[in-house]
């Protein structure tokens, strides 16, 4: 829900990050890489509690995350196979912090992390799967046209996913409640993409059958 609103703020911050990784010559998909292993060294430390040492591979994941995709923009170099790359590690990413928390006390957290990670399924199939039919059709995409996939709109999207990352390491003691909360809003946003996706894609198909029929329709 936030993402429109702050990637063109953070835009701006990561550009004299993103010439310089250019002037070292990094390529995009190395740096998609680094940040993913970046990412998942939160998962050892959160499986032993120390928190704040988590919550800083988490952070730098995500600032690494954002630069690499800039950084394929400033090169003129976005290709598929660096999205599905960056698609496939951010899940992969999403899904190993949960377990972190249920690593580090099972007996609290595992369910609530269970929860969390039947809806990062839904929220993360529900636009996935769109982007197949939407991009055979090739429907316009106006709000993400930076993105190398089509994105559908959701009440939790990257910035909060961040947020309740950043709660859950600051508070662990209320991940599960923290966790259910977040999974809550999650399930809503998997019915409005499924909703919305379908419609989306119903009306493509209805209004493409009337302009055939009309073009198509003898004339008198």
């Amino acid at each position: 829900m936030l993402d429109r609103f702050i990637t063109p703020v953070i835009k701006p911050m990561l550009k004299p990050l993103v010439l310089l990784l250019d002037k070292k010559q990094v390529q995009p998909d190395q740096l998609t890489l680094i940040g993913f292993v970046v990412g998942m060294l939160a998962v050892p430390f959160l499986a032993i509690q120390a928190w704040y040492v988590a919550l800083f591979f988490i952070v730098l994941n995500r600032i690494i995350d954002g630069l690499d995709g800039a950084l394929a923009r400033h090169q003129k170099h976005t290709t598929p196979a660096g999205g599905y790359l960056d698609i496939c590690l951010d899940f992969l990413f999403y899904a190993a912090i949960p377990l972190g928390f249920a690593l580090a006390n099972p007996n609290e957290n595992a369910l609530a992390a269970a929860v969390l990670l039947t809806v990062f399924i839904g929220t993360g199939s529900s636009f996935l799967a769109f982007a197949i039919p939407a991009e055979k059709i090739n429907l316009p995409r106006p709000q993400f046209a930076h993105k190398s996939f089509y994105f559908l709109n959701g009440l939790t999207e990257g910035t909060e996913t961040i947020a309740f990352f950043v709660a859950f390491c600051l508070w662990p003691a209320y991940f599960p409640e923290l966790a259910y909360t977040f999974a809550f809003l999650g399930a809503i946003t998997i019915f409005t993409r499924i909703h919305g996706g379908y419609n989306t894609l119903k009306n493509h198909s209805s209004n493409q059958q009337t302009r055939t029929n009309i073009v198509e329709e003898p004339k008198t």
